[in-house]
């Protein structure tokens, strides 16, 4: 394979294959997220050429935002079973299957069929467990950089696609742009089949930073009991009360970011005059303040009080929604609004990985953090159909950020109640 010869290459050279696949990872979740950021643009094209109402739009882009949070867990069970490689390239498929057939769609059911099922699935998987498994395994040094990165590369991923594809939809239309997101996939599934591997030991290296070579875990095969795992590590973890404070926090983060920002942003701004490209424009801007704003959330998560920093994050956020809401959205109040809250975009990803890595331990913590991200999923699904919903009845998306905004300051204050790391006692682990 050429996996196996380039990692030859590189170690003569004094090289880790790691980064290879660390890059190919990047990449990967930044073809995805283009396509999960793609549904942005959408909604005015289709309501303007099918007459579907907004709140039926964003009916089937919450049910993908749903699917996509509740695929986690599994999907890190499956890529233990199955392998990365495997997983990848299947959800891949699938991601682009439902955009292709998409483009010949002429009902709603059909979009919540192919964006809200088949697309919500395939992103599902390939969501930030695929980069914190890659992460984990590869990487023993520089893991918390690696983590960081790859959030950052799907947060963001989703924002600065949007200026490309919201000016080919004005261009060319909104199938033009979904067949560009077609392309960009392919060319992803293209490296994931040539250069990913699911194990160091694969290319006969051990995880970076480590100086002996670890054989991959024997699978026992039995598919139910890997469907079995992340249900068993869900019962337990509902037993302790920071893993539901963590879900209600991280609940709210989906309601006050790719739910709400994501899904509605050039509909908000629309509103305002605001020309697609422009707004598209704005929410990338954004994208790039969230991807240094995450890096740096991971180093101050490294060496500060992890529940004072989700307590300033969230707070930060909602006053930034509030603020939002009764602006002018002119040039400068937007422009502020895109500092502060992009360098808060997914900050609270790092704080509330730790939180939940010394509350339930290392092992267990990815499987939990995947439960704790799909309560994020629920937040975002509910602000993509609420915030259309209140869209069609008030004729404004300003009650939407209102309450978005309260909801963030009710998550700063609830953080508060956690232990203080150290202190906490682990759940007791299944027999």
């Amino acid at each position: 394979m050429i996996s196996n010869r380039a990692a030859q290459w590189m170690a003569a050279r004094n090289l880790h294959y790691g980064w290879v696949v660390a890059i190919t990872t990047f990449l990967t979740m930044l073809a995805t997220a283009g396509a999960m950021g793609s549904a942005g643009v959408m909604i005015q094209p289709l309501h303007q050429e099918f007459g579907w109402d907004i709140a039926d739009i964003s009916s089937a882009m919450a049910v993908r935002l749903v699917l996509f949070g509740l695929l986690g867990p599994f999907a890190a069970a499956f890529m233990n079973h199955f392998g990365i490689r495997q997983v990848v390239t299947f959800a891949l498929a699938l991601i682009m299957s439902g955009i292709v057939l998409s483009l010949f769609m002429t009902q709603v059911w059909q979009l919540v069929a192919l964006w809200g099922v088949v697309i919500g699935v395939g992103t599902g998987m390939t969501a930030l467990v695929l980069g914190a498994t890659v992460a984990t395994r590869w990487f023993s040094k520089s893991r918390g950089l690696v983590v960081g990165l790859m959030t950052a590369s799907n947060a963001t991923g989703q924002l600065v696609f949007l200026p490309l594809l919201a000016a080919m939809t004005e261009a060319y239309g909104w199938r033009t742009a979904l067949t560009f997101t077609v392309v960009v996939i392919s060319a992803a599934m293209l490296l994931v089949l040539l250069l990913m591997r699911d194990y160091p030991s694969d290319v006969g290296l051990p995880a970076y930073g480590e100086t002996a070579v670890t054989p991959a875990p024997k699978q026992d095969h039995k598919f139910l009991a890997t469907l079995y795992s992340p249900i068993g590590a869900l019962r337990h973890a509902s037993t302790s009360g920071t893993f539901w404070v963590l879900f209600g926090t991280f609940f709210v983060c989906g309601l006050s970011t790719n739910g709400l920002i994501q899904t509605h942003w050039i509909s908000i701004c629309g509103d305002f005059g605001m020309a697609a490209v422009t707004a598209a424009s704005t929410l990338a801007v954004i994208g790039i303040f969230d991807f240094f704003g995450t890096i740096f959330a991971g180093w101050l998560s490294d060496r500060y009080d992890n529940r004072w920093l989700l307590f300033w994050f969230y707070s930060l956020r909602g006053l930034s929604l509030v603020y939002l809401s009764f602006s002018g959205f002119s040039f400068y109040e937007l422009s502020v609004f895109a500092i502060f809250y992009g360098l808060d975009w997914v900050a609270t990803v790092p704080p509330t990985v730790k939180l939940a890595a010394a509350e339930f331990g290392r092992e267990r913590a990815g499987l939990i953090f995947g439960w704790v991200f799909a309560g994020h999923q629920l937040g975002a699904a509910t602000a993509a159909f609420g915030a259309g919903f209140l869209k069609s009845d008030f004729n404004t998306y300003m009650p939407a950020l209102q309450i978005a905004g309260v909801m963030c300051m009710i998550a700063a204050v609830s953080v508060l109640l956690l232990r203080k790391p150290g202190t906490a006692k682990l759940v007791p682990q299944p027999a």
